[in-house]
């Protein structure tokens, strides 16, 4: 089968490795960084081709004649990246984190009979898939959280954090609006609101705070109460906090000699350099899913964790192998006809079918990406 990865960046060139090792796919990673395509050069099973994904046509030229795409690009070229994609007929799994509602495309989808699984990532992605298959085993669910945080394995001054994906897509987390529902009703906070300490045994005490990541299960599950906050070391927000509320992060031009610049280009040009991982340099990922509800006249708590860590053998991040590896266990998935339904498909869809969550599970666990699951009572 051949199958076009539409991005070939931090996780782009993971998800295409991981597809082309074991001879099912044939691949080809569109780019338009010469230098993000040399790190593919002779991977056996990936070939490349320079391309402008910004341009629409150009997308449909490089799907043209594949049998799956994967789109693995930054989330401001998201919507329309996954839009042409759905227009040529061609089923897609994507993990882009765009602004927009992708269930806005559902209609297009099943107008052009495309097969389109979206947000198939770490987060969102698992922590769908599973409220999704808790939906099915709980008699009422009555809360969803969900904490998840990528960092580096060592602090170090002055941000203590490092960029696992797309560092402008870091920034959209610290100034779009976070929503989440409490009392049934969809609540909206500035993003980095409601800070709380969050404590992981193998990590230490993190910090979470509000982010927009609950996306899709807005509207598609019935759960009263549900958040999902993102997490880093201690400190960290209160430092993003001082550059949004100073501007920094502002999108109207300023003048600056003869120039007008937008201080959000001056901010991501100065950050995304000492947000980058050095060669080697290690990081991980923790996730914790709490689920609450009612089942068989028991109130039961159910608790899924993830820590992660930097792949030592292969050089691989934590973050590329939990949001890439979930993103190919979904392309894995369609490709062999376990999910095919015409339209537009958050991961919630995929969890309430038995076959297809076990399936997505499992194939994270080959590649060592393993959720510890427990149960306790609620009085």
């Amino acid at each position: 089968m051949r199958v076009a990865v539409l991005g070939g960046g931090l996780v782009g060139g993971v998800i295409a490795r991981d597809l082309a090792r074991d001879g099912e796919f044939e691949v080809t990673v569109a780019d338009v960084s010469a230098g993000t395509l040399s790190r593919l050069a002779g991977v056996a099973g990936v070939g490349t081709t320079r391309t402008d994904l910004s341009d629409p046509a150009a997308i449909r030229r490089v799907v043209d004649g594949h049998d799956l795409a994967v789109g693995a690009v930054p989330g401001h070229m998201g919507f329309a990246t996954l839009k042409a994609v759905i227009e040529t007929g061609t089923p897609i799994v994507d993990i882009s984190f765009f602004p927009e509602d992708a269930l806005a495309l559902d209609g297009l989808a099943r107008e052009h009979g495309a097969c389109a699984v979206v947000d198939c990532g770490v987060a969102p992605g698992c922590s769908n898939l599973i409220i999704g298959r808790m939906e099915k085993e709980f008699d009422q669910l009555e809360r969803f959280v969900c904490y998840v945080g990528g960092l580096p394995a060592v602090r170090t001054w002055p941000w203590e954090y490092k960029a696992p994906f797309s560092p402008s897509d870091v920034l959209e987390e610290y100034t779009r609006p976070a929503r989440y529902v409490a009392a049934g009703g969809v609540v909206t906070m500035p993003a980095l609101s409601e800070p709380e300490f969050v404590e992981f045994p193998e990590v230490g005490t993190l910090e979470a705070f509000n982010t927009d990541g609950l996306r899709s299960l807005l509207t598609t599950v019935k759960v009263p109460n549900m958040i999902e906050k993102t997490m880093r070391y201690p400190g960290h927000i209160e430092k993003i906090r001082v550059l949004r509320e100073s501007g920094f992060f502002d999108t109207a031009p300023v003048e600056i000699g003869d120039a007008r610049v937008r201080p959000l280009d001056i901010t991501s040009r100065l950050l995304f350099p000492s947000w980058q991982f050095a060669p080697g340099e290690e990081d991980l990922t923790a996730m914790r899913v709490i689920v609450e509800g009612w089942k068989d006249g028991h109130r039961l708590r159910r608790t899924w964790e993830m820590v992660d860590r930097f792949d030592r053998n292969t050089g691989t991040t934590s973050m590329a192998r939990t949001t890439g590896y979930t993103c190919t266990a979904g392309a894995r998935l369609v490709a062999r006809g376990l999910w095919d339904r015409k339209g537009v498909s958050p991961p919630e869809y995929i969890g309430r079918d038995t076959r297809c969550y076990e399936f997505v599970m499992a194939d994270l666990a080959k590649r060592g990406v393993a959720f510890r699951e427990s149960t306790a009572p609620l009085v």
